[in-house]
């Protein structure tokens, strides 16, 4: 997908909202474990529900590989579903890969080629040869991890080098990386304060952003200075939407989650 085709679509939608599928069994209504595939059951439902609110799913892979063999097919289950039935819609693998050379061409491979997403999320630690395997890859999208919304984030982020912080080390040199007009980010809404600054290192790249609704961060702070000419926002609700209920009405009660969202949304963009 394009990032121009990213933009129609949230103008169309009147939406920028990314809903994480962060499938835990121990969270969904239990009605769904007598299933034979109660995790893609889940997120079928959810993605029924609210696929005309949000621009954006971000399943993040680890509560999929913390089921094994079954959690990956469940995981494959609803990538093909979304693209399937729902084209229109960003996917982003919340995978946070980063490695040597050859062996990020394999981790892109995995999720660009073989599960067809359309965006991975990616450490930035091991500099330049660890991203641009990613970014080597036709209409995908690398996000890289800029600054989060962690506490831990303040262990290493937010220090200073020669009087920087090392966030805005990582977003200046990335913008050097081959094809870095690829590149977005990831921007925690509980540092809705720095993103002033980012936006005079990267204007115009698309943000994503976790952190809105369970871990506090706010919707119109994030906006005020973190949109741009091209909304340039994905943010992201996991847990405030999808385990809005545990009752059988689950997907129903997400949908309204979500619309609450979309509608703040909406009034933004008007």
């Amino acid at each position: 997908m394009t990032t121009q085709q990213l933009v129609s679509q949230i103008n169309q939608k009147k939406s920028f909202l990314c809903i994480g599928l962060d499938v835990d069994l121990d969270k969904i209504p239990t009605h769904l474990l007598a299933l034979e595939d109660p995790i893609f059951e889940f997120n079928k439902a959810i993605i029924d529900a609210t696929h005309h609110l949000c621009v954006a799913y971000k399943p993040n892979t680890a509560f999929y590989e913390a089921y094994g063999i079954k959690g990956w097919q469940s995981l494959e289950k609803t990538i093909q579903y979304i693209n399937k039935n729902h084209p229109e819609i960003f996917t982003i693998a919340d995978a946070k890969r980063g490695d040597i050379g050859n062996t990020s061409t394999m981790y892109a491979k995995a999720f660009f080629n073989d599960l067809a997403f359309d965006s991975v999320t990616v450490a930035p630690y091991m500099g330049k040869d660890s991203v641009e395997p990613f970014l080597a890859f036709k209409d995908k999208h690398t996000i890289l991890l800029a600054l989060t919304s962690n506490n831990g984030a303040f262990d290493y982020q937010t220090k200073k080098i020669d009087e920087k912080e090392l966030y805005k080390h990582v977003l200046e040199t990335s913008k050097t990386y081959k094809n870095s007009e690829n590149l977005m980010y990831v921007v925690g809404a509980t540092k809705a304060e720095y993103f002033k600054e980012i936006r005079k290192i990267v204007p115009n790249s698309f943000l994503l952003v976790p952190g809105v609704g369970a871990q506090g961060g706010n919707l119109q702070d994030v906006c005020k200075y973190g949109l741009s000419e091209n909304i340039g926002l994905l943010i992201n609700s996991s847990r405030g939407i999808i385990y809005a209920s545990k009752e059988h009405d689950f997907a129903e009660i997400a949908a309204q989650k979500a619309k609450e969202l979309q509608t703040e949304m909406e009034l933004i963009l008007s």
